[in-house]
């Protein structure tokens, strides 16, 4: 994907079907490059996977220290998933969004995504009485974003993603 000839013009940038979709390179939070800066591979968006393999590769970019790139993995899910499993793969991209708030510094959003991802996975496991889908420990993850958002929210200050990361299945 390149730039297609904006510098300068206003114009977006565009992904090969037209969508808006910034060329800039960006960091492992996400966070936007100079277009000559070096920067990491962005996950492909639209990408379907089984929740299996969603789970593996948001787990290795969550590990990595990459949680704004596990959330794009994540969104994948939420939007090519089946409608009844839409509200647990968007409160666990939540999670990842406010993971990755959390450790750019901005502590408030960080705080309240993490804890809107909470209450979303466990809405869906309410609604749907799964409270093990896939192997995750969706009360395990509830209670460590909580945590998480608490600390932050205490002054803690920024956190180091990769050291913050969930087990999707299980704790550390």
């Amino acid at each position: 994907m390149g730039r297609m000839g904006n510098a300068g013009t206003g114009a977006r940038d565009r992904d090969a079907e037209g969508r808006a979709r910034s060329a800039r390179p960006r960091d492992g939070l996400g966070r936007p490059l100079p277009y000559d800066a070096p920067g990491v591979e962005r996950q492909a968006e639209g990408v379907v996977r089984t929740p299996p393999e969603t789970l593996v590769e948001a787990q290795a970019l969550l590990d990595a220290g990459k949680p704004f790139h596990a959330h794009e993995v994540f969104e994948d899910a939420w939007k090519s998933g089946p409608e009844e499993e839409r509200t647990l793969w968007r409160g666990l991209a939540q999670l990842a969004v406010g993971l990755t708030h959390a450790a750019r510094g901005n502590l408030t959003g960080g705080a309240r995504l993490l804890r809107r991802g909470a209450g979303a996975i466990e809405e869906w496991a309410a609604g749907s009485g799964v409270r093990r889908p896939y192997g995750m420990e969706l009360d395990g993850l509830a209670e460590w974003a909580r945590e998480l958002a608490g600390r932050v929210e205490s002054g803690a200050g920024s956190v180091e993603a990769g050291a913050e990361a969930p087990r999707l299945r299980g704790t550390r």
